[in-house]
């Protein structure tokens, strides 16, 4: 049996990873999850809806037997170390690059269509 205190306070742990990892405040796992969308992949939002209906079963004498302790912690291991593998400096390092790429692209096409346009025109 998991102890319910010992499952919240890991869950807002998780929460305060989450929070510093994505730089927001929330002071719930669900809505933490909830916030970084899809920055998170699939799998880790899974194991998150374990560790968030396994803290609302551990409120409940009957419900909180059913409670595996075993995938409880296998759950929140991977969405602890999904959240440390993520690096918010290289993920606003590849947002700007990105950025960069996409409007020297445009001004590219842009340019090249002008070039076109007055090669055809005779005005080169």
């Amino acid at each position: 049996m998991i102890d319910p205190t010992q499952l919240s306070k890991r869950n807002r742990a998780l929460t305060r990873l989450a929070c510093d990892t994505f730089r927001f405040e929330t002071d719930s796992l669900a809505r933490a999850i909830k916030k970084a969308g899809r920055r998170l992949p699939p799998k880790v939002h899974k194991q998150a809806a374990i560790l968030i209906e396994a803290e609302q079963r551990a409120g409940h004498p009957k419900l909180a037997l059913m409670l595996d302790a075993d995938q409880i912690n296998r759950a929140a291991e991977a969405v602890e170390t999904a959240l440390k593998a993520i690096d918010p400096a290289d993920q606003r390092k590849g947002l700007v690059l990105s950025t960069l790429g996409m409007m020297s692209f445009n001004l590219i096409v842009v340019f090249t269509a002008l070039v076109i346009i007055l090669l055809w025109r005779g005005f080169l």
